[in-house]
């Protein structure tokens, strides 16, 4: 890995320096006679990654002999050298090497596989509208390209960036178009992994699903063993999602040491944060401190990723475990800081999407209307010939500039309902704040009871939530928060409202739930949330009491039915919390039905209120 970041520091000119980098022995090695420079060049780049120090071995030589070179040759060379400074963590070294290939390199091949590298190391170094607005121009480009490897690099390029954004679906499409576009014969290693990532990602599958065995037994026998690490780092943060660290441990230190020979400081970052936190799951903090340490020093310098995260929280909670407060307190204010540098990173991009999508549509737009110009230019001259048609056409132009304006304030308004439509969500959790909530199922209601059907408004609030809180810290809270909303959601359907009503008081909507069905769906719900936590970063339990109201015997009006939920919610909390209990009439009118009893028994509860 050492060599690898002195490679990047290195930058041109990229050999001559090299000997000084620990390659004294090729650094004088030159072509073979007879040697056939446009073979050797197509070797380097199809074993970048599969072989990597034979790749750098190679660029030595050939630069060594660049005066053999042709132009189109030199130019290749210069491609491949800017590809190692970029794969070697120089970022702001590799930027200018590649955009010069972008912009005169005389093969429009290399110019194109230059684009897509760029493309890569723009959202590496955090300018993501530069880069999506670079990703525009590829995929424009992507048509014409015939050649398969650019095709496959561009696709692949698509297919990552997209992800980054969060376009998970739209990058596993890019992604399968890249498998479909392997030639006969060759790995669709490459392929497989971005696609398989992007569903991980977007927890469309998880690491237990049967085409990781699959993806990285094809990335081993093509070589392409830095991709099957990839790989096996999904693999093995489902297993300690799932509360299988020591499966995480085996699959990953037996490859860890393959890991760091590739020099390639993300992976390796991932790696060690993978291994920090599974041993962490052990309870073997010297080896959860180590690995968490080697995580933080292989993070790609200037950069906050989720691994550097996890790793600095990990060496939190061993300065913590351990009674180090002053170190706990210095690795806990440098994850905070990394973890929301993490996340404001994350918005970043999706920003940065959605804006270079906005512009591309105006862009467009702004072409139609050019071209419409250029028709009413041409009208006019027809008119200029053709008087006895000039008030018909002057009618059309009018038409065709309306339509225009028309057409671009609708889109206008789409993209503002769209900002609107954020504004509508708890920033945390994701899910309808308290406006929208009330919003939403006061017309499910009203949907509801114009349809004769039966809804169940379901109240819960978590119990003693303030000792998370004061014991853990906020951030713990927030994970806690997090998980109890992921929960939920396993057992809500489509047409089901969900909405955080603010602190750790949460509403659910069942619409079309007659009050059996709806006691039933709130007592599974409470279970799921008292079950001990699987894995994650947080090792908080909380319980939560419930409170359900029913239209069938409370009326359809959302004010009575929050009410008489919440009454019942804290008929719940009198009787000992963790209980769902379920609103048999209002305050005037009766008491509450007795609650139901937990199907499981009672956990270790960490309260609030």
């Amino acid at each position: 890995m050492e060599m690898a970041r002195r490679i990047g520091r290195c930058c041109r000119p990229f050999v001559a320096l090299l000997a000084l980098c620990g390659h004294a022995a090729v650094a004088f090695a030159q072509l073979q006679p007879g040697e056939d420079a446009t073979a050797t060049l197509a070797r380097a780049d199809l074993t970048k990654t599969s072989d990597h120090q034979k790749f750098v071995d190679t660029l030595v030589r050939l630069e060594n002999d660049s005066t053999r070179l042709t132009e189109k040759q030199r130019a290749h060379l210069q491609y491949l050298e800017a590809w190692q400074v970029a794969y070697a963590g120089d970022y702001d070294a590799a930027t200018p090497l590649l955009e010069t290939v972008a912009g005169s390199s005389p093969d429009k091949v290399l110019r194109f596989r230059a684009t897509a590298t760029l493309i890569n190391i723009l959202g590496i170094g955090h300018r993501y509208q530069e880069a999506f607005s670079r990703l525009t121009e590829l995929t424009d480009m992507l048509p014409a390209v015939t050649d398969p490897q650019a095709r496959l690099q561009g696709l692949g390029e698509a297919a990552q960036m997209l992800a980054t954004a969060g376009q998970y679906d739209l990058a596993a499409d890019y992604a399968e178009r890249m498998i479909q576009s392997t030639p006969a014969g060759d790995s669709a290693c490459k392929g497989t992994f971005i696609k398989l990532h992007a569903m991980f990602r977007g927890k469309r599958i998880d690491g237990t699903d049967d085409r990781y065995a699959r993806g990285i037994a094809d990335c081993q026998a093509a070589g392409e063993n830095l991709i099957a690490n990839a790989l096996r780092a999904d693999v093995a943060d489902t297993a300690i999602r799932n509360g299988r660290p020591r499966d995480a441990i085996h699959v990953l230190e037996s490859h860890y040491a393959e890991v760091l020979r590739y020099g390639y400081p993300s992976l390796a970052s991932q790696v060690e944060s993978l291994l920090a936190q599974a041993y962490w799951n052990e309870n073997n903090t010297d080896a959860a401190g180590k690995y968490a340490s080697a995580a933080v020093k292989s993070a790609p310098g200037g950069e906050y990723s989720e691994p550097l995260a996890v790793a600095l929280r990990t060496l939190y909670l061993i300065a913590r475990k351990q009674g180090d407060f002053q170190s706990a307190t210095q690795w806990l204010e440098r994850y905070m800081q990394a973890d929301k540098g993490y996340l404001d990173d994350v918005s970043a991009r999706a920003l940065a999407y959605q804006m270079v999508k906005q512009q591309v549509v105006s862009s467009r737009m702004e072409a139609d209307v050019l071209d419409r110009q250029n028709q009413i230019l041409h009208l006019q001259r027809e008119v200029d010939r053709r008087s006895i048609e000039t008030s018909r056409l002057y009618i059309v132009l009018l038409l065709t500039v309306a339509g225009t304006i028309a057409l671009w304030l609708i889109r206008t308004k789409r993209a503002q309902l769209r900002f609107m439509r954020m504004a509508r969500r708890d920033s945390l959790t994701g899910i309808c704040n308290r406006q929208h909530f009330v919003e939403r199922a006061q017309q499910v209601l009203l949907a509801s009871h114009k349809a004769g059907r039966a809804s169940c408004l379901i109240l819960f609030d978590l119990d003693h939530f303030k000792l998370v809180n004061d014991t853990y810290g906020h951030s713990e809270g927030d994970w806690v928060l997090l998980r109890v909303v992921a929960e939920c959601r396993d057992h809500l359907l489509q047409d089901d409202v969900f909405g955080r009503l603010g602190g750790e008081e949460f509403a659910i909507l069942l619409p079309g739930v007659d009050e059996a069905d709806g006691m039933k769906r709130a007592e599974l719900i409470r279970a799921a949330i008292a079950a001990p936590p699987a894995g994650g970063p947080s090792s908080a339990r909380v319980t939560a009491s419930f409170g359900v109201a029913c239209t069938r015997r409370h009326g359809a009006d959302l004010d009575r039915l929050l009410v008489v939920a919440d009454e019942a919610l804290y008929e719940g909390k009198s009787a000992g919390r963790d209980r769902v209990v379920v609103a048999v009439a209002h305050s005037g009118a009766g008491k509450a039905r007795a609650p139901v009893a937990p199907l499981a028994s009672k956990p270790l509860g960490l309260a609030r209120s």
